[in-house]
């Protein structure tokens, strides 16, 4: 993945049960899409029922939580990783399946289900004194080696331009002040939001979307999946896009073009 003048594709997906997902969309999309690079968030495996498929890729690894048919992420790369690793380093937050990291010669791939706060925000201490911070650290201590792509459902729409009720949401989980804050410290820390990077006053552009009111078909949604860059490679975007029409999953796949200089 570090030849030069090439262009990496990679897709990053809340896929909410994959069993659930491969019954709907996800075998032909894969087929039709066919990035480079594949993430994967909420697949709701256990060990017992992880898909023999490879979906025509030639690495693959999930990573489960302990709870069966809870969370859980997985990559699909075409390319063998120089190393992978599970969550953080220091041993925090394990167990739910919510981290995995490729090494590349020329970057980090690290793909992440950030936990959600929950409707009555009993979680959102959880998120802002610890995991949103600790994910920051996790990643500027990464990028001391080479680049950083964080790709994800990061469970946090950051402007209000990102959701479709922002005044009325103020105090829901995914768009408390601490939240957005917590996505405003990492983007300070030297790291960009590619999407809003080339669309930056796009509305209407949502990757999750209620299963309640058919908010769905009205476009009543929030964006909350993401790919997130080092600053070091806002020259290498060639585009960041949502593909709000694939279904098969209360979220929608999202995208990034990276091309090498």
């Amino acid at each position: 993945m570090s030849n030069k003048n090439s262009t990496i594709e990679m897709i990053s997906w809340n896929v909410n049960g994959l069993r659930a997902c491969r019954k709907k969309t996800f075998d032909e999309f894969v087929a039709k899409k066919n990035p480079d690079l594949l993430c994967l968030q909420e697949v709701k495996l256990n060990s017992e029922v992880i898909p023999d498929d490879d979906f025509g890729y030639a690495f693959r690894h999930y990573h489960l939580a302990e709870k069966k048919g809870y969370s859980g992420t997985a990559i699909f790369s075409k390319t063998k990783p120089l190393s992978i690793r599970e969550d953080f380093p220091d041993g925090k937050h394990i167990g739910e399946g919510r981290t995995i990291t490729f090494e590349f010669e020329g970057f980090f791939l690290v793909n992440v289900y950030v936990p959600n706060s929950k409707g009555d925000l009993s979680r959102l201490p959880h998120r802002y004194d610890s995991w949103d911070p600790d994910l920051k650290d996790y990643l500027i201590e990464l990028r001391q080696s080479k680049p950083v792509v964080l790709c994800g459902d990061l469970n946090v729409a950051h402007r209000e331009i990102d959701l479709a009720n922002p005044k009325t949401n103020r105090k829901s989980a995914g768009f408390t002040d601490e939240e957005r804050e917590g996505f405003s410290n990492l983007l300070a820390e030297g790291f960009i939001d590619t999407y809003r990077h080339l669309h930056p006053e796009k509305t209407g552009a949502y990757s999750w979307w209620s299963y309640r009111a058919g908010a769905r078909a009205r476009n009543v949604g929030w964006r909350i999946d993401y790919f997130v860059v080092s600053d070091c490679l806002a020259s290498s975007i060639r585009d960041a896009y949502i593909l709000p029409e694939v279904e098969g999953s209360d979220h929608c796949p999202v995208g990034l073009s990276l091309t090498h200089a």
